[in-house]
């Protein structure tokens, strides 16, 4: 096929590809402080026409995710504390310039729950921040042990799974906000990523040594050790992105830290 953003490329590194929940669009947003939407042709003659770009000024962006029902563009920046929101129905680009009860010198890393309900902003030194999707107010704060390095909601949006620094991952429960267990990703130095499969079966944990281990959730509940169902080694690097496919047959994993280091399962 031909390249979904040719376009317009970016001017800087790409930090989020993303396709929309609904219609034939693919989204692309990076360093370049700009968000690109561009339609998908399913036949590999005709090229993808833009929709449209958005320009942040002085915002290179770290990620960008649609909202669930598709009609927003969430974006956070590499140094801010504040992020973006993209009405796609009225076309106004919304800035959150503060959260209350959220004291954080940067928000980057977040994830939008499975049901479009709750928005998670990962904080510095282990804190967790749901967030109402609805209104981007705060829920309620959690704490895990150490630095949250990466995150994922259940299929239902009832569970979060987050993953440390450290190599532990703590499952919370989305209502209470309490940690409901706990376990210890097996040879674990560092914890980098984390994925739940869409049938709620495996859940991949990838870390610096660019091990990824795979579990069934079953598992994870119970156990403090869980062994995993199989441990993949095919990344020299470490891993920085695990992701099922909608059916759960493929697993993707991928290190940004060399070239073509992708791998599917």
């Amino acid at each position: 096929c031909l390249p979904a953003n040719q376009e317009r490329f970016a001017n800087g590194k790409l930090v989020t590809v993303q396709f929309h929940p609904s219609a034939q669009v693919v989204m692309t947003a990076g360093h370049d402080r700009s968000v690109s939407l561009f339609q998908v042709k399913n036949f590999l003659l005709y090229y993808n026409p833009r929709i449209q770009s958005i320009y942040l000024e002085s915002f290179p962006i770290y990620k960008a995710c649609f909202s669930v029902d598709g009609e927003q563009v969430i974006a956070t920046g590499t140094h801010h504390k504040m992020f973006f929101v993209y009405d796609m129905m009225s076309g106004s680009i919304i800035p959150i310039q503060k959260v209350r009860g959220v004291e954080e010198r940067f928000l980057r890393h977040f994830e939008v729950s499975p049901d479009g309900s709750f928005m998670l902003l990962t904080g510095t030194s282990g804190y967790l921040h749901l967030l109402s999707m609805k209104t981007k107010e705060l829920i309620g704060t959690m704490k895990v042990n150490g630095r949250c390095t990466a995150s994922a909601f259940t299929p239902d949006s009832s569970k979060i799974y987050s993953y440390s620094k450290e190599g532990e991952v703590f499952i919370w429960d989305v209502r209470s906000r309490k940690c409901l267990h706990k376990f210890e990703d097996e040879g674990s130095l560092e914890g980098k990523c984390i994925a739940v499969s869409k049938n709620n079966q495996y859940v991949a944990c990838g870390s610096a040594s660019g091990v990824v281990n795979l579990y069934t959730t079953d598992v994870c509940l119970k156990e403090n050790h869980p062994k995993p169902v199989k441990a993949i080694m095919n990344l020299v690097t470490s891993a920085t992105c695990v992701t099922f496919n909608p059916t759960t047959e493929i697993l993707a994993v991928a290190s940004r830290e060399t070239d073509e280091a992708v791998k599917l399962v």
